[in-house]
C-alpha cells in the first residue's frame, strides 16, 4: 500500500518542488532600474505685445433703407390708356418721366370750355370799363369841378368784371392743371418696387397705382453704443452740415461669390436712446447707389444686410497683437521669464480679421501666444518660439 501511494504523490511532490525552486530564483533576481523622465514641454508659438497711437474702428452693422419710398398715386379721375415700360418691377425711371397716361379727353373739353370763359370774361371787362370812361366823361361835362361816386361811373360794375375774368382765368389753370395730372410723373429718378394697376382700368384720385423709391441717395441705419458714439465724437442729435459732414463710414456685403464695399457719410443720429435695444442709431447714407456710387458696377440695393466700419476720431496707446492671440472673448495666453504658461483676462477695445487692439492686462513686450494649444492649463511649462516676421 505504501509503494502505491508513493507512486502516486511522487509527481504531485516534484511539481511543487520545482515551483519552490523557481519562485526563489525570482525572489533572489535584482529588480530592474527604473528611470525616471520628465515630460517634454509643449513647443508654442509666440509674439510680442507691442504699444502703438491707435484708432478704433467702430464697427456694426444695418439694412439699407430708400431715402425716400412712396405710394404713386394720381390726382385725378379717368381711365389709363398706356403704361410707360419703365413703369414695372425693378425697372427704373427718370425724373419728369411720364409712367401712367390717363384718358385725358374730358379734361381736354373742360379746357376748352375755360378758355371760353376767360374770353367772354374780358369782354364783358371791356364792355365795363367802355361805359365807365362814357359815364365819367357826361358827368364832368355837366358837373365840372364835382367828383362823382362809384356808383355814377360804374366802378361797382367794373370791379365785378374783373373778378369775373380772374375766376375765369382759376379755372383755366384749373383746367390746365388737371390736363397735366393726366400724365403721371415723378420729380426724381427711381425704381420701381411694385405695380397694381393695368391698361384699361379706372382709377380715382388717391388710388395707388403702385410703389416706387428714389435712387439719388439711400440710408442706413446703424445702432451704436455709448462709448462708439464717443469714439466718432457725435454728438446725440447729430445733423451733418457743410462745416462738418458727418465721419466717413465704410459698408460692406457678400454679394455671389464677391466681396463688395460702398463709400458713405454717417449724416444724423438720433436724440433719443432706443428703449429697447438702450442703443442710439445713426444714419449713414450714400449717393448714387446705382450709378457713381455702385461698387464695380454692383449697387447698394435696397434690402441688402451689410456690414458698416468707420475710423475713430481720436489717437490712443494700446496693445496691439495677431487676431489669433485672442482666446474666447477675453482671454490670452502669456509666457513667463519661466517659461510658464499664464491664462490671462484682457480689456479689448476692438477686434477685426487681422489684429486685436487691448487696453490692459498685458504690459509692453510680454510674449502672448499665438499658435494653437489644447488643454492649456495655468502654469504648465512651454517651449516659446518667436513668430518669424511677416513678409
Amino acid at each position: 500500500m505504501k509503494k502505491k501511494y508513493f507512486k502516486a504523490t511522487a509527481p504531485i511532490l516534484v511539481l511543487a518542488l520545482g515551483y519552490g525552486v523557481v519562485q526563489l530564483m525570482s525572489a533572489a533576481k535584482p529588480a530592474p532600474e527604473k528611470k525616471a523622465e520628465n515630460p517634454r514641454p509643449i513647443s508654442l508659438v509666440y509674439n510680442e505685445a507691442r504699444e502703438e497711437a491707435v484708432r478704433l474702428t467702430v464697427a456694426t452693422q444695418g439694412e439699407v433703407r430708400p431715402h425716400t419710398e412712396i405710394d404713386l398715386t394720381p390726382q385725378v379721375s379717368g381711365r389709363i390708356i398706356a403704361i410707360s415700360e419703365n413703369f414695372a418691377e425693378g425697372a427704373g425711371f427718370t425724373p419728369g418721366e411720364t409712367l401712367v397716361q390717363l384718358d385725358d379727353a374730358d379734361y381736354r373739353l373742360a379746357l376748352a370750355r375755360a378758355e371760353a370763359g376767360v374770353a367772354a370774361a374780358e369782354v364783358v371787362l371791356l364792355q365795363a370799363r367802355a361805359t365807365a370812361a362814357i359815364k365819367r366823361q357826361q358827368w364832368e361835362t355837366a358837373n365840372p369841378g364835382r367828383e362823382p361816386t362809384p356808383l355814377q361811373v360804374n366802378q361797382p360794375q367794373v370791379a365785378e368784371a374783373e373778378a369775373q375774368l380772374r375766376s375765369a382765368k382759376a379755372e383755366l389753370a384749373d383746367a390746365q392743371l388737371n390736363l397735366a395730372r393726366t400724365q403721371i410723373k415723378l420729380p426724381f429718378r427711381g425704381r420701381v418696387i411694385r405695380r397694381d394697376i393695368g391698361v384699361g382700368q379706372y382709377v380715382t384720385a388717391g388710388t395707388v397705382l403702385g410703389r416706387v423709391f428714389a435712387t439719388d441717395r439711400v440710408e442706413v441705419r446703424l445702432p451704436l453704443t455709448d462709448a462708439q458714439l464717443q469714439e466718432l465724437d457725435l454728438p446725440m442729435g447729430f445733423v451733418a452740415t457743410e462745416r462738418n459732414p458727418g465721419p466717413p463710414v465704410t459698408l460692406s456685403a457678400q454679394v455671389g461669390r464677391d466681396a463688395h464695399q460702398w463709400q458713405g457719410r454717417i449724416v444724423r443720429t438720433q436724440a433719443a436712446v432706443d428703449q429697447q435695444t438702450r442703443l442710439i442709431y445713426a444714419v449713414a447714407e450714400v449717393a448714387d447707389p446705382y450709378g457713381a456710387g455702385a461698387s464695380n458696377g454692383v449697387p447698394l440695393a435696397v434690402g441688402l444686410f451689410v456690414s458698416a466700419e468707420a475710423q475713430g476720431v481720436r489717437e490712443r496707446p494700446a496693445l496691439v497683437l495677431p487676431r489669433e492671440a485672442l482666446r474666447s472673448a477675453d482671454k490670452v495666453y502669456v509666457v513667463d521669464e519661466s517659461n510658464r504658461l499664464n491664462i490671462r483676462t484682457v480689456e479689448v477695445l476692438s477686434t477685426s480679421k487681422d489684429r486685436v487692439v487691448i487696453a490692459s492686462g498685458l504690459t509692453d513686450g510680454e510674449r502672448v501666444v499665438t499658435s494653437a494649444i489644447a488643454n492649456a492649463v495655468d502654469g504648465m511649462e512651454v517651449q516659446p518660439i518667436a513668430q518669424l516676421a511677416r513678409k
